[in-house]
């Protein structure tokens, strides 16, 4: 088992949502005696914007934004209703709803390299569509752009969408203990759930407590479902994929092999429909692979946001 991990970033309300941002880490200022007040203290000019997945939040990308702190300023968006981020008050949880909340953390960081999984791929894919001005490069890591072809876990998200059903399966789920549903949660989505370090598992587990104490949770959890579940289902120039080839940033398309919730074979639409891509396919990662291994992705991802970042020329692939 590797080391201690890094503690989560610090983080702070950003108009409507929860952002957590890079910057000394708690460790850090007690090894050097820092001020508390060091953590406004200005990061690397790139900035870099992080979405997260569904049931996930901004502490999924703790590692991966540890590993490129040198080269990015990052923001971590607890989605709304996830995390530390209240329930919209319009009860919004489309795709597009939540792309608003990310878009409107773009206009506040400025042009950024912008980061996505799972949902959050989607949700990053929709925001790089609409306004290119404000993305830099796009790295996708198991997108979920649609797919209709059935796997265990899309099955399940999908039943979790159905009116009704939905809200019994959230109601039921409460009453299953949280380790058991975190336990079974890592076994989904990583390659090998042992990878997990004890102390990342005990987080996740106490944070499952606290939200299942939130009035919103439930509807969140189901509203989101919905949400992407209606994206699959989409046509015409709504439809995701329609939107993925009008990006014009230089992506990165990140897929493990041992996904069970986006199938890797998908890289390869990918690679036919956006216009500058790169395929990176882990043979060791699941679902997650900025938490599985983000030292990888951090390898690649860095030299992506070298040839685009500011002052550079247009990357040509």
């Amino acid at each position: 088992m590797a080391g201690e991990p890094i503690p989560h970033w610090p983080g702070r309300m950003l108009g409507s949502v929860y952002v957590r941002s890079t910057g000394p880490t708690p460790r850090e200022r007690a090894d050097h005696q820092e001020p508390a007040g060091l953590l406004e203290r200005p990061g690397p000019r790139e900035q870099a914007v992080f979405v997260h997945g569904l049931t996930g939040s901004a502490t999924n990308w703790t590692d991966l934004m540890d590993e490129l702190k040198d080269v990015v300023t990052g923001h971590a968006i607890d989605l709304p209703g996830a995390g530390f981020s209240p329930a919209p008050k319009d009860a919004d949880y489309s795709v597009s709803g939540q792309a608003k909340a990310v878009l409107e953390l773009l206009e506040y960081t400025g042009p950024a390299h912008l980061f996505g999984n799972s949902l959050g791929g989607a949700i990053a894919v929709k925001v790089a569509a609409a306004r290119p001005d404000l993305v830099r490069s796009l790295t996708l890591i198991s997108p979920a752009l649609p797919d209709l072809r059935p796997r265990y876990g899309p099955v399940r998200v999908a039943a979790a969408a159905v009116p009704v059903l939905g809200e019994w399966l959230a109601s039921r789920l409460r009453l299953v203990p949280a380790e058991h549903r975190i336990t079974a949660s890592y076994a989904m989505v990583w390659a090998d759930s042992n990878g997990v370090h004890p102390l990342r598992m005990r987080e996740a587990i106490e944070e499952l407590r606290r939200r299942d104490d939130l009035p919103y949770a439930g509807e969140a959890m189901v509203g989101s479902a919905r949400g992407i579940v209606a994206e699959y289902f989409r046509r015409g120039r709504d439809n995701l994929w329609h939107q993925a080839a009008q990006v014009r940033a230089p992506t990165l398309i990140v897929h493990g092999r041992h996904d069970r919730i986006v199938r890797p074979a998908m890289a390869a639409k990918a690679a036919r429909t956006f216009r500058q891509v790169r395929l990176l396919l882990l043979a060791t990662a699941g679902h997650v692979a900025m938490m599985e291994t983000p030292r990888v992705v951090a390898a690649e991802a860095r030299r992506l946001i070298g040839e685009t970042g500011s002052g550079n020329a247009p990357l040509t692939y």
